[in-house]
């Protein structure tokens, strides 16, 4: 994609983007001359995908400039009153955008970009104090190290606990139980390739003081 800058010429060098842009038509109820799209477009080229609403633009003509007088030159030097229009993006539309596209049979799968929370910290067994106390450091270490953390210190069961992580969808879920910490070690999930491991949590302590 062309960078902005003071060499760029908007009409010549954005017009590959533009041609991107625009190359598909979006059959939608109000615009969409069913007639027409048959006559002109053959059954080899038309695609069919769900999509979801995220924003808007609205062509107001001069519905709004000409009674506020809002006019410019033309290069005849006549004054014509401007065209209008209007957009917006809803940024809650976006959320359930984004769930829509990034999701599997456990839940949400949340990008990292956009995630609420970086990790989900569950501790196994709440009120353990071995359990307490790991948890206790890798919440402290991960906040220092910049990232977001939810921490589920409830009593429920890990059956439980897990389910609701992979529901909520965080990018990673860092897991703290008496049996792994019997070993030094704590396991961390990542959400969107369910792939698990193992890793000392000592070194895990080490690098997010690092970071």
């Amino acid at each position: 994609m062309v960078a902005p800058g003071p060499d760029l010429d908007w009409a010549s060098d954005l017009q590959d983007v533009v041609d991107g842009r625009t190359r598909l038509y979006a059959a939608t109820e109000e615009m969409h001359d069913q007639a027409r799209f048959e006559a002109e477009v053959p059954e080899e080229a038309r695609l069919s995908a769900r999509g979801i609403e995220v924003g808007h633009i609205f062509y107001f003509g001069t519905k709004y400039a000409a009674p506020m007088k809002a006019v410019v030159a033309g290069p005849d030097g006549v004054e014509r009153a401007v065209h209008m229009g209007s957009y917006g993006v809803g940024v809650s539309r976006l959320l359930g955008a984004v769930i829509e596209a990034s999701h599997d049979g456990a839940g949400i799968v949340w990008p990292e970009s956009v995630a609420p929370f970086d990790v989900g910290l569950i501790n196994l067994r709440a009120g353990d104090a071995a359990c307490d106390a790991a948890c206790a450091q890798l919440y402290e270490a991960m906040t220092k190290a910049g990232r977001a953390v939810l921490y589920d210190d409830t009593d429920e069961r890990p059956g439980g606990k897990f389910a609701r992580m992979d529901l909520i969808g965080l990018p990673w879920q860092t897991i703290v139980g008496p049996k792994g910490l019997a070993n030094g070690v704590v396991e961390v999930k990542n959400r969107k390739s369910g792939e698990r491991h193992e890793t000392p949590l000592e070194a895990m302590l080490a690098k997010l003081a690092a970071a």
